[in-house]
């Protein structure tokens, strides 16, 4: 797997309770194109798709479920985070080291200049159990 360095959310984050990834994409502030009156909205999504991968590292423990969001916004505080994409509850038993999530690529409708990931644990928290998360240049596929 050959991960973009600069593209990490999270690198072997411990999620023990719900929490935003480590780390956010900040994918530069749109031009104004020459004479246009506001700046180009620019979709990640749309074209040549982008891999992501969402991956467990560690074997979690304790807890019920585990779901993963991919949210966008205009600030780094991420106070009117939108989130565009969540992957269905992953039982903890399968939440085991090697699993990834069905989250692959960045959607459509990635507009905002700001990207993370948001980790949803259900019932009860988690007392083991980390993730890596990024984009890569592919999926491996065997």
């Amino acid at each position: 797997m050959i991960w973009d360095m600069q593209g990490i959310f999270s690198d072997a984050q411990a999620i023990t309770a719900s929490a935003a990834s480590t780390n956010y994409y900040d994918r530069g502030a749109a031009g104004t194109p020459y004479g246009g009156a506001a700046a180009i909205v620019r979709d990640l999504g749309k074209g040549t798709p982008v891999p992501l991968r969402i991956q467990v590292v560690e074997t979690f423990a304790t807890l019920t479920s585990l779901k993963v969001g991919l949210q966008t916004d205009d600030n780094t505080s991420f106070s009117s985070a939108a989130t565009i994409f969540e992957t269905e509850a992953i039982a903890a038993a399968d939440l085991v080291a090697g699993y990834y999530f069905n989250l692959t690529q960045v959607p459509m409708k990635t507009l905002e200049r700001y990207l993370r990931l948001y980790y949803t644990v259900a019932v009860s928290n988690a007392t083991a159990g980390k993730i890596t998360a990024g984009f890569v240049l592919a999926h491996q596929t065997a």
